[in-house]
């Protein structure tokens, strides 16, 4: 697991003055609960299809199945996901966040345990013009809370490793998957997900998506070890009191 001293990049204001700090390389992002409003009946509707309680993994689920079952409840999955599309509304400031990291040429991604139709459903209905290139879907595997998918995308940015990227997201997964990577993490905070805002894996938490503006402009700095406190337990990290995931 990566260290947790305190994260810190340069600013991105124009003009700003030099700084010791590293330059930020880009941002990841997970999608639901966090690039579009929490969508937390359609994991309800998961389970409750495949009949498996709030604390199983859905994904982890699923691949424990026999081949035929495994495919019957992956399309079952896929069909609430494609119901639930339809409804997707944006984050408050997802637009004006994207804008400000088009204007900076920060490279973005998408890490995400859905599959890739409601993601290009989402991106082609809100940011038809902003690019994000890898968009790592479940497709991939192990999906968060590993950090692969976060390291793949690193790679794939020519980076040796994600100590330059920033992990935004709304999860336990989200959190412990960029933390293990060895990313910043940003926690965008709901109605739900309080409790992880001390979390030991969050290194500073938002209320709305273009809080990040200033915070980037002025330079992000995390918070250091003393201003977290250690999981409460459960398998991997995952916070006693919390699904194994806070999505799929």
């Amino acid at each position: 697991m990566a260290s947790a001293a305190r994260p810190r990049f340069a600013p991105l204001k124009k003009g700003a003055p030099p700084t010791t700090a590293p330059k930020l390389q880009g941002i990841v992002f997970d999608m639901d609960g966090t690039l579009c409003l929490p969508q937390t009946h359609m994991f309800a509707d998961m389970r409750r299809a495949l009949g498996i309680p709030k604390t199983t993994d859905i994904l982890q689920h699923i691949e424990s199945l026999p081949p035929p079952r495994q495919a019957t409840a992956s399309e079952a999955v896929r069909s609430i996901e494609r119901q639930a599309m339809a409804s997707q509304a944006p984050q408050p400031g997802l637009a004006a966040l994207m804008a400000y990291l088009d204007d900076r040429a920060v490279p973005k991604a998408i890490c995400t345990r859905n599959f890739d139709v409601p993601v290009r459903h989402l991106l082609d209905t809100f940011l038809p013009a902003s690019p994000f290139d890898p968009v790592v879907t479940r497709a991939f595997k192990p999906p968060k809370p590993d950090p692969a998918g976060i390291l793949h995308i690193a790679r794939r940015w020519g980076l040796p490793g994600a100590a330059g990227l920033i992990m935004v997201g709304d999860s336990i997964d989200d959190m412990a998957a960029g933390r293990r990577a060895g990313a910043a993490t940003v926690l965008l905070v709901n109605g739900v997900n309080g409790g992880l805002a001390a979390h030991e894996y969050t290194d500073l938490v938002i209320e709305r998506l273009d809080d990040l503006v200033a915070i980037l402009e002025d330079g992000f700095e995390g918070r250091d070890a003393s201003q977290r406190r250690d999981g409460a337990g459960g398998k991997d990290g995952h916070l006693a009191d919390e699904p194994t995931s806070a999505a799929l």
